[in-house]
């Protein structure tokens, strides 16, 4: 027989309960921005190229005002396979909050129902004490009992275990957003990067193709002088080194080329294959303007992806610690069973069941106290201590590195600028020095190893013109990359495109999970446990 409390009882146990959730503390540490060195401006903050006035690095790619670099970062953010990816694993830790926030409420929530058949041996104490109080035959042993109801457990989070789950998860989803991100960056800079490298290379072709063409008709010269014996066959054979030389570059240019197409095809979301299509039009380099806008150092706290990212999985690893330290005390539990229970024993019926009388109620507060696990659990306390701080220092470590990265790509684009000015000068003079060795050798008041010079001169100055020019466009992407930006792209868009989100609702109910929602770092500035409805 069951024990059904009075009411006086069940009320006091209510208020037991009630003290104890308005008592519900915390335990393990919350939450503090670890400090980071962070310069207070750019090395390169005094040349007047540099603008550390607020960046605004939303669609950076434009300032190369180039429009077929804007359709290739758009047509990447829509079909790249990475992106698509991140897209699916923050929709995944998303589940994964509901799921740390599902644990705040009744953690066991059950219906039942029972209609079974006993029949106890006759030779069973129950059967002869119950034939003896009964003074029936053994047949009363045989009946059937049914049993329907509720039951439902609710362990009170006392010391903060789900609610630092539910910490953990949130700052774990604002690390995924912003993994997302830090995708989008690496993404829109590495189409920038790729498609300056086509043009480069197409560059460098072309001046490769000019320059055996003028070969060949130097050839031609040497050719005519040697039939009137002007020249010695020492020159021919120079003349043909040089010419070969030049074309045999070709080849590795060509190959270059294709193996960029190639990288720029998967970036976009296609099979490797040919862009002429979406490459069509000018084949010039995109050029840079010359300053660009940096902000201040600080703002990488904010702006970089990787950098929030980083923060954000320290958060979310700090709050394991009081998820953890939570097992060091006891757990306290409410749990009830509320139901209907009836059988065929003597005078009653299965169809009493429903009857009020038949009612059957157990109810009451537990707790539950590890006492001889210390050392296992402690220890398991220490273990996401260390991670802890392990991440700490990486966030401090990123920190350092994206300011390196800046720097880096600051001075080189800089210093390319003046490079390209030099070498720019140096392509002219070589020009005008190939006129002159050609003229004075038609002339025969040079000979041809002076052409030969000339021409490779020129070769060699060209093509590092045009390599420094790409090089200046491809750091000028490494500063806004290295800035973190790019990823505002994102902004009130859905995290994945409409054929994959409808093939998904198609195996699982997501509920409003595939809806698009705003995440903004400012959102998470700092990381915070956010209570909420789970999202069934």
């Amino acid at each position: 027989m069951r024990y059904i409390p009075n009411q006086s009882m069940l009320f006091r146990t209510l208020l037991i309960f009630v003290f104890l959730l308005t008592g519900c503390t915390m335990v393990g540490p919350d939450y503090v921005r670890p400090p980071v060195k962070v310069s207070q401006n750019w090395m390169e903050s005094y040349d007047q190229r540099v603008k550390q006035e607020q960046s605004e690095n939303r669609n950076w790619w434009q300032v190369f005002n180039d429009p077929i670099l804007n359709g290739l970062i758009e047509k990447a953010y829509l079909n790249n396979l990475s992106i698509k990816v991140a897209g699916v694993r923050v929709l995944e830790a998303r589940a994964q909050l509901g799921i740390a926030t599902g644990e705040l409420y009744p953690q066991t929530q059950q219906a039942f129902g029972t209609l079974q058949y006993y029949r106890l041996s006759d030779r069973s104490p129950q059967a002869a004490f119950q034939q003896a109080a009964t003074h029936q035959s053994a047949s009363s042993s045989k009946y059937w009992q049914s049993e329907i109801g509720l039951t439902a457990s609710w362990e009170i989070d006392f010391w903060g275990k789900f609610r630092r789950a539910i910490e953990s998860a949130d700052a774990s989803l604002a690390a995924t957003i912003a993994d997302y991100d830090s995708a989008l960056v690496s993404l829109t800079g590495d189409v920038a990067s790729s498609y300056i490298l086509i043009r480069t290379l197409e560059k460098r072709l072309d001046i490769a193709r000019q320059n055996a063409e003028t070969q060949k008709e130097n050839l031609k010269i040497v050719e005519v002088r040697l039939k009137y014996g002007t020249t010695s066959e020492l020159d021919l054979e120079q003349a043909k080194t040089s010419l070969n030389n030049t074309l045999a570059s070709i080849p590795a240019l060509e190959t270059r080329l294709q193996q960029a197409k190639n990288s720029l095809n998967v970036l976009l979301g296609l099979p490797p294959g040919h862009l002429e299509d979406i490459l069509q039009g000018t084949s010039e380099i995109p050029v840079s303007p010359p300053h660009v806008v940096v902000g201040i150092p600080t703002d990488l706290l904010r702006q970089r992806p990787d950098v929030r990212s980083a923060e954000y999985q320290a958060a979310a690893q700090c709050a394991q610690i009081g998820a953890v330290k939570a097992d060091l005390y006891p757990a306290f539990s409410l749990s009830g069973t509320f139901g209907f229970l009836s059988s065929d024993v003597g005078t009653f019926k299965l169809t009493d069941m429903f009857r009020w009388k038949s009612r059957t109620l157990q109810a009451g507060p537990s707790f539950q106290w590890n006492i001889f696990n210390y050392g296992r659990i402690t220890n398991n306390v220490r273990v996401q201590d260390a991670r802890f701080e392990q991440l700490l220092i990486t966030y401090q470590n990123t920190v350092l590195k994206a300011q390196q990265e800046v720097e880096d790509s600051l001075i080189a684009f800089l210093r390319g600028q003046e490079q390209a000015d030099f070498l720019a000068q140096a392509a002219e003079a070589a020009r005008k020095s190939l006129n002159l060795a050609v003229r004075q050798y038609r002339e025969g008041v040079k000979d041809f190893t002076t052409v030969l010079v000339a021409q490779q001169a020129l070769l060699n100055e060209q093509d590092n013109l045009v390599t420094t020019l790409g090089n200046i466009s491809t750091n000028l992407v490494g500063v806004y990359k290295a800035l973190g930006g790019g990823w505002e792209i994102r902004e009130g868009k859905d995290w994945l495109p409409s054929e994959i989100r409808e093939e998904m609702t198609k195996r699982t109910n997501w509920g409003k999970l595939l809806a698009p929602a705003v995440y903004h770092p400012a959102d998470f500035e700092k990381p915070k446990s956010l209570i909420r409805s789970p999202d069934w």
